[in-house]
């Protein structure tokens, strides 16, 4: 679909769905429901001990967001982070070009938004990219990649606490996570961030969401 607004996004994500590109999923999964939708409730979000060593040490980062584009330093950025997880995780291999990129990295959603990080100390050196949505009631993280060489610092945690942070400042009430599976190493990170809800089944347009404590 290529005219949802940001509102009937929200809509969308309250009942399951995200955003990829102009593509709208979610799970239909028959005798499985491991991908729990995910929500962390921004006004009661502290960050743990752990959390806050990783923001400790991007004390040097600087964070942008804007809306998102596709550059060379982009593109070369995705394929270091993308070959080093096809040795750590055996991820199969990808040729994302730019155009691949502009479809599914920075398509021109009216909610798409791009929060980067640079080191300021070493020439603004790119950190990382986070592709996420902006509704208005809420952020909803879509996508993260990051400079293999900053690995150890938590990159990660610290995309999803800044996401947190620009939130709570905007006056948003929930960040969306996607879908949490604990038996996922790419995934079951997302269940650190509390306090926490998911969605309960796959509510359908005319039905009221139930979301829970998880």
């Amino acid at each position: 679909m290529e005219d949802v607004d940001p509102a009937e996004l929200e809509a969308l994500l309250v009942r399951g769905w995200r955003r990829f590109g102009f593509d709208y999923f979610r799970p239909a999964c028959a005798g499985c429901a491991e991908c729990q939708p995910t929500r962390v409730v921004v006004d009661g979000f502290v960050p743990t001990r752990s959390q806050r060593r990783a923001i400790a040490g991007a004390r040097g980062w600087e964070a942008h967001l804007e809306r998102p584009i596709v550059d060379r330093e982009r593109l070369e950025l995705h394929a270091r982070w993308h070959a080093d997880r096809e040795v750590a995780r055996a991820w199969s291999p990808t040729d994302l070009d730019a155009e691949g990129y502009a479809l599914q990295l920075a398509w021109p959603h009216p909610a798409a938004r791009e929060l980067s990080f640079r080191d300021a100390e070493r020439g603004h050196r790119l950190v990382g990219v986070g592709l996420c949505d902006e509704t208005p009631d809420a952020l909803s993280a879509v996508y993260f990649f990051f400079d293999p060489e900053y690995g150890r610092a938590s990159p990660g945690v610290v995309n999803v606490v800044t996401t947190l942070e620009i939130a709570r400042a905007a006056g948003k009430s929930h960040v969306y996570l996607g879908y949490r599976v604990d038996g996922c190493p790419s995934l079951a990170y997302k269940g650190r961030f509390k306090p926490q809800e998911r969605l309960v089944g796959a509510p359908a347009d005319d039905e009221e969401p139930r979301w829970v404590a998880a």
